[in-house]
């Protein structure tokens, strides 16, 4: 799948639950993801606390995840396309190089606060901008990093990485942002310190994957056309079960995301400060990595598509409690399960994804996922704030957390492609994917 560079020893045909590990190049790499999103999550709570104190507005908590996606829906052909056409690490390092500058413009910002929101908002479009090209990107490469027997233990490691930074990213975000500082370094209080760090870990970033040797073999070679862009929604819509997957985590995240509001229950509800925030924005991340070590030793081998739905379910539930609690600890536990059953989700729909995809249309494939994952979170984020704006935080998030439970009903009976998905493997997913349509009747 790679030509040159990519050093897998001689035992790495052998099968284990750090088998993925045994590639010089996936161990760069998800070292280099760890530091950059650890950096990324902290710098999200340090924004999220400057976009309230300067507004007290869930709809402009909203706005701020509304920046981070806008991009991606006028840009995320052309990004698909990128990651097709153009060596991805390349496409990578430049994205991630521009971020370091948005990074930078937001340490100005704290450094120079005018008490306006509106620069925050610019700098998270420009912020968005590089995700956008990034995201589609980096999911097509994980692919290269590890032979074809060993990807599922890639999917499930590098969703390992993902929650273990953000665990850690939003505690240490709340964490610097109280940082008690004197002297020479007392300007570097709060969001100054937070933005600081982010940069250091995106440097960190750009000078690992630089290290990297993987370059793709398979890439398209055709110019830019509507037609090309569009052939990774085309790939999706006619393989039902990844439409499906794709379908079930968009709206049921879409609907029960609480994360855009979890400024207003720290502070208004359970008033525990940007401490207490750091620590709420870490336990779905807790969760998912309890249950990604899991996996590691006791992969999913049957009936993934009931368990993806089953969880989707049980994180609607732990939405509708988290929305109801009034009790610090209560509310940890129900986000504590949220994480958990939400990374069920996560291995199963990224391992449909990639498996599901031919090697030269990833990157176009991975571009739509992206925006449908966007969707779920950032945009998700808005309609958070939005309906939290028109009934209040607390009936925003319970409603969404019942909306969840509803598209998992729904799912269930319009997507038999997905309910009948058994092992996570190529043959197997793309032979489910031949017997169950869409179109047919529910058994």
């Amino acid at each position: 799948m790679a030509e040159g560079g990519n050093e897998v020893e001689a035992d790495c045909s052998q099968a284990g639950a750090g088998s993925a590990f045994l590639s010089r190049d996936f161990r760069l790499y998800q070292t280099a993801r760890l530091l950059v999103i650890l950096g990324a999550e902290a710098q999200s709570v340090a924004v999220a606390w400057q976009v309230y104190q300067i507004t007290h507005s869930p709809l402009d908590l909203g706005l701020s995840q509304l920046a981070l996606f806008a991009p991606g829906i006028f840009f995320i052909l052309a990004a698909g396309h990128v990651a097709d056409r153009y060596d991805r690490r390349a496409v990578i390092l430049t994205c991630y190089s521009f971020q370091a500058l948005c990074t930078l413009a937001l340490l100005w910002f704290a450094l120079h606060p005018t008490g306006h929101v509106w620069p925050i908002y610019a700098v998270l479009l420009g912020v968005g901008m590089g995700r956008a090209f990034s995201g589609p990107a980096s999911a097509a490469l994980l692919p290269s990093l590890v032979p074809g027997h060993h990807f599922v233990n890639a999917v499930t490691w590098g969703s390992i990485v993902f929650e273990i930074a953000n665990i850690a990213g939003p505690a240490v975000g709340g964490l610097l942002f109280t940082l008690p500082l004197t002297g020479l370094l007392a300007r570097w209080h709060g969001a100054a310190a937070v933005f600081a760090f982010t940069l250091m870990t995106l440097l960190a970033y750009l000078v690992l994957v630089g290290a990297m040797r993987t370059r793709p073999v398979r890439v398209v070679k055709e110019a830019f056309s509507l037609q090309t862009m569009l052939a990774g929604f085309r790939h999706v819509w006619q393989t039902k079960l990844l439409l499906g997957s794709v379908t079930v985590d968009l709206f049921a995240v879409l609907l029960g995301g609480a994360t855009a509001l979890m400024p207003i229950f720290a502070t208004d509800i359970l008033h525990a400060g940007p401490q207490g925030l750091g620590l709420l924005r870490a336990m779905p991340a807790a969760g998912a990595l309890i249950v990604s070590l899991a996996m590691t030793v006791r992969p999913i081998k049957h009936n993934a598509g009931k368990l993806m739905l089953f969880c989707v379910g049980v994180y609607g539930v732990a939405t509708v409690v988290f929305g109801l609690s009034r009790t610090m600890w209560v509310s940890l536990l129900a986000l504590v399960i949220v994480g958990a059953s939400d990374m069920v989700s996560v291995v199963v729909r990224g391992s449909i994804l990639q498996l599901a995809t031919p090697p030269e249309m990833r990157g176009r494939v991975s571009a739509v996922n992206w925006l449908f994952v966007g969707a779920s979170n950032e945009f998700g984020g808005f309609e958070s704030g939005l309906t939290a704006q028109w009934w209040g935080a607390v009936r925003a998030v319970v409603v969404g957390g019942i909306g969840s439970l509803v598209v998992t009903g729904l799912a269930g009976t319009l997507f038999p492609a997905l309910r009948h998905a058994d092992a996570l493997s190529a043959e197997s997913l793309m032979q489910s994917n031949m017997q169950k349509s869409i179109a047919e009747p529910v058994d």
